[in-house]
Formats: C-alpha cells, sequence, structure tokens
C-alpha cells in the first residue's frame, strides 16, 4: 500500500531535474558507492603494498661506479692542416694529399666504447660474461659475488641456463652486449667538454674493476688505431715522395713525415691517449638502486587505485543490468 501512495504522489507532483541537481546527485552517488566498496578498496590497497614491499625486499642493491674523464688532445690534426695550406702546390704536380676533418676522436672514442666489437674484446679478455649474465648475491662482509647456479656453475666453469633455439646455454656476444649497454653509461658534458662513465652492478667492486679497465682498454684501443693509421699516412707520404721531382714538393713531404712521426712518438709515449682520468671510479658505499620506499609508495597507491576502479565498474556494471 505504501509504494501504491507514493505512485500517486509522484504522479501528482512530478520531481523537477535541473543539470545542477544531476550533478549533485552523481557525486554523491559516487562517493557512496565508493564508501560502500570501501572493504574492496582496503583489501586491495593492502594486498598490493605487501607484494610491493616484498617486491622490494626481494630486489639486490645495485651499486655504481663512476669516473671523470677529460679528453685528451693528442689528435694528430697538423697532418690535415698543413695538407689544406699546401694543398695548391700538391695540385700542380697532381698530387692528392688527402687531409681534411674527420670525426671528433672523443666521440669516436665513446661510441667506440658503446661498440659490439669493443664489448667481445674487453668480455673475452677480462672473462666477464659470468659476472655480467648471471650475478646472484653480493656479500658486503666478504666482497664476494655469488653466481646463480641455474645459470652458471662456477666450480666447472660451465654455462648451464637452459635456453630455446637460437639462443645457447652460453651467452651470445650479442645478447651479452644487450645487457652490458644498460648497465654501462658515457655522458659527456657539452658545458665543460668533461665525459662521465658509469657502471652500474650488485657489487660494487665489479662496477669500479669494469670502469677502470674500460677507460684503460679504450685508451690502448684508440692508441693503436691511431698508431695505424699514422704508418699508412707516413707510407702514403714516402711513395709519393719518390714520385715527385720537384723539391718544393720533397720540402713538402718531408716536413709532413717529420710531423707524422712525431704523432707516432707522442702515441707510443702517452699512456692516456684519448682520456684522462680527473676522477678515478672507486668501491661504492651507497646503492643507486633499489628505491624501496618509493617502490612500496607507488604499490600502496597502485592498490587504493585499482581498489576505487573494482568498485565503480562493478557498481556500473550491476546499474546496466538493471
Amino acid at each position: 500500500m505504501t509504494d501504491i501512495k507514493l505512485q500517486e504522489q509522484q504522479q501528482q507532483h512530478p520531481i523537477q531535474y535541473s543539470p545542477t541537481a544531476d550533478d549533485e546527485i552523481d557525486l554523491r552517488e559516487l562517493f557512496l558507492v565508493i564508501w560502500r566498496g570501501k572493504w574492496i578498496i582496503i583489501a586491495s590497497t593492502l594486498i598490493l603494498a605487501v607484494a610491493a614491499v616484498i617486491f622490494a625486499i626481494k630486489q639486490p642493491n645495485i651499486y655504481q661506479a663512476s669516473a671523470l674523464l677529460a679528453p685528451s688532445s693528442q689528435e694528430s690534426s697538423k697532418l690535415s692542416g698543413m695538407a689544406s695550406q699546401l694543398g695548391g702546390l700538391a695540385s700542380l704536380a697532381g698530387i692528392n694529399l688527402g687531409g681534411g676533418g674527420g670525426t671528433d676522436q672523443t666521440t669516436l672514442a665513446i661510441e667506440v666504447i658503446k661498440s659490439r666489437q669493443f664489448f667481445s674484446e674487453f668480455a673475452a679478455k677480462y672473462k666477464i660474461k659470468p659476472q655480467l649474465m648471471a650475478p646472484l648475491s653480493w656479500d658486503m662482509t666478504s666482497g664476494k659475488l655469488s653466481l646463480d647456479p641455474e645459470l652458471y656453475d662456477a666450480e666447472k666453469q660451465l654455462w648451464v641456463r637452459e635456453v630455446d633455439a637460437p639462443k645457447k646455454p652460453e651467452p651470445s656476444d650479442q645478447e651479452s652486449h644487450e645487457v652490458f649497454k644498460k648497465v654501462l653509461s658515457v655522458t659527456p658534458d657539452k658545458a665543460t667538454g668533461l665525459i662521465s662513465m658509469s657502471v652500474e652492478h650488485i657489487s660494487p667492486i665489479v662496477a669500479q674493476q669494469w670502469v677502470t679497465w674500460i677507460v684503460s682498454d679504450i685508451n690502448f684501443v684508440m692508441k693503436l688505431r691511431a698508431k695505424q693509421e699514422t704508418l699508412r699516412n707516413i707510407n702514403y707520404l714516402k711513395k709519393e715522395l719518390e714520385k715527385t721531382s720537384i723539391s718544393q714538393m720533397q720540402t713538402v713531404f718531408y716536413q709532413l713525415i717529420e710531423e707524422q712521426t712525431k704523432s707516432l712518438m707522442l702515441a707510443e709515449a702517452n699512456s692516456d691517449f684519448i682520456f684522462k682520468v680527473i676522477d678515478p671510479a672507486v668501491v661504492a658505499e651507497q646503492k643507486v638502486k633499489p628505491k624501496r620506499a618509493l617502490i612500496c609508495v607507488l604499490g600502496t597507491l597502485l592498490g587504493g587505485m585499482l581498489g576505487v576502479m573494482i568498485v565503480l565498474v562493478g557498481h556500473f556494471a550491476r546499474s546496466r543490468e538493471k
């Protein structure tokens, strides 16, 4: 009977809705829906918060070793400068001295460090693949790095990981290089011209060793390339010297050979051929990753947002069915 009376009253006095009233009712309804589903939201928040804490605890500490480098000005640029100045005389004799500005040696060295060929030689020389591809944990007290036995048998020095073709138990240079690029950072500062090189690893000792080795090896590689190029230039100049009988051109060639010989001597004597170490890498005492507090906060927020979404979606789904 009560329902019949309410229907008669509604027919006699129809309710007038306005856009403002709709908005107010929707907001009130939304708040009530969220309030009624508060236990779902709380449960979702707690579950994801606990999961975030567990995930953060299980993540190993990541340490970073970094070195500050300065470009070494040992590039053999005199040959190209003299060649451009004396190009007119050389062209009279039908001789091409070559020269010209090439790629900046510092930029070239940075790209060489990032290259797969440099990594392949570096990994083979220092045998770093197990430390790169199968690290498990690091003992702060003993400084010992433990490897994952499911990936690498340290006693037998044998890869035992199970992978699908075309991969093999031992990681290839290409696969390892992709991982190496993620832990290595070489960043030039355009304002100062200095270069910051860093490596991240669960062992701060390994990270420091790798940075030191990379700097040493890139200096050696770039020195070797410069020596080979200088020797090619000297051989070329000597051949061109034998071809000409013009005394002025012979003088030019002798000067160029002399400059190239000086460059070769400087390369031989300078160990910091391409990079000088301003601040060497040290064993880090503080981790850089993971940000456990941030992970926990984000997990909690995500849990709350997920709970609210579940409640709202469930409510609107039920309303549509009705």
